[in-house]
């Protein structure tokens, strides 16, 4: 997934920067929420992970106009305000799920796995899909019973076709998923990647309409 972090403490901001993309997303991290309304404005993210109280605001504010626009982004906040009347706030406005600081860091993986899974329409982390077994949550993939490995950029492009079973997904946005990794996306990239996914994945699990895009295969 692609995740817009929100977050102006330089410290817990990199420790959370450096989970989510050890866990094989990529992370665009913003410190005001003028730089995350661009963002937003101009790349497509998976989720948000909005801290409340930011320089320029409040990011309640800015959760509500997300959702006054009708951006159903999931949105986890990430907030030192721990009042109960707090969080029912945060929720009220849009909020998909509410972690209070300081918080544990492999809790935060757990929450961003099950927000994802709920809006994919499967809660269940366990996907099978033809001989592969899925665990989104721990993500681990098994081909006939047997482990696979996989790179973050590959992780991130097999885990956009399962969120989009049967939808075609084009080049454009599927460079988009890998944009804020570190080294830089050429023009072949998503083809070099997706050849090494039907490599250690089958050669039908990901299938391509020519000039369009690619698809999750039939499994």
């Amino acid at each position: 997934m692609r995740i817009l972090l929100i977050e102006d403490d330089a410290v817990l901001g990199a420790a959370v920067r450096d989970q989510v993309a050890a866990d094989g997303h990529s992370v665009d991290w913003v410190m005001r929420l003028d730089a995350a309304a661009d963002a937003m404005a101009t790349a497509a993210f998976d989720l948000v992970l909005l801290d409340l109280m930011l320089p320029d605001g409040r990011g309640i504010a800015f959760l509500r106009k997300l959702r006054a626009r009708g951006d159903v982004t999931p949105v986890i906040v990430l907030t030192a305000l721990d009042q109960i009347s707090d969080r029912i706030e945060g929720l009220n406005a849009g909020a998909d799920d509410y972690l209070v600081k300081p918080f544990d860091l492999a809790e935060l993986s757990a929450r961003i796995g099950s927000v994802a899974r709920r809006y994919a329409g499967n809660p269940n982390p366990i996907v099978t899909h033809g001989p592969l077994e899925v665990d989104l949550a721990a993500r681990s993939i098994y081909r006939d019973g047997r482990p696979v490995t996989l790179t973050a950029r590959e992780w991130a492009l097999f885990e956009a076709f399962l969120s989009r079973p049967g939808q075609l997904l084009s080049k454009a946005q599927l460079e988009d998923k890998l944009y804020a990794f570190d080294s830089e996306i050429e023009s072949n990239t998503i083809e070099v990647h997706v050849s090494r996914l039907r490599k250690k994945l089958g050669a039908d699990v990901i299938e391509t309409e020519r000039g369009l895009g690619y698809r999750l295969g039939r499994g």
